[in-house]
Formats: structure tokens, sequence, C-alpha cells
């Protein structure tokens, strides 16, 4: 297949999902509850996106203390840097038509 759906990112497509890596994508490490407030959903939403992206090898978790309380970073990993890009261009070259057989004069 040579249309560049073919490229398009299964894991990634989710909206959710793709809001995620976005954002990951954007910032060196985010914390779960800023990241949970910038693409405004909840938290059970969040951790069971980020549970499957995790599960990809996209997203690395960081747990660690804030005195009492844990707290949670979250990083995209290298693959999920590449995965991301790829993906990107991928919806880019359908936006403009990549690919597509020139036009018929009339």
């Amino acid at each position: 297949m040579n249309h560049p759906r073919s490229r398009l990112d299964e894991v990634i497509h989710s909206p959710v999902r793709f809001s995620i890596v976005a954002a990951l994508a954007s910032a060196h490490q985010i914390e779960f509850r800023v990241l949970r407030d910038t693409v405004e959903v909840s938290d059970s939403a969040l951790s069971k996106q980020i549970a499957t992206l995790e599960e990809a090898g996209y997203v690395v978790v960081h747990k660690f203390r804030v005195g009492r309380r844990t707290r949670t970073s979250l990083l995209l990993s290298t693959e999920g840097r590449k995965a991301f890009e790829q993906h990107v261009r991928a919806l880019r070259d359908i936006a403009s038509g990549v690919d597509l057989p020139p036009s018929a004069p009339d």
C-alpha cells in the first residue's frame, strides 16, 4: 500500500493519545496533572491512554515523591518521538495530497 495512511501509527492515531504524544513532544517531561489539564481528560482516561503508550514503548513513566505524595512525570521515549514524527509526516502528506495523480485537463 503506497497511500500515506499506511504510515499512520495506530497507537498514536487515537485523538486522546495523539494529544498526549503531541504535548510530550513539545516538552522534555510533563507531570501527570499538568498533562491531564492540558489534554482535558479525567485522571482515569489519561492513565488508560498512558498505559497503552507505555506498553508500545512510546512513553516513559517516572514516579517520585514530594513530601508524602507520589507524583508521576512522563516523557516521550526516543521510539515514541520517532513514531510521532512519522505519524505527523503521514498526516501532512495526506492533507497535501502527496502521491495523488495529476488532475486531467478540463
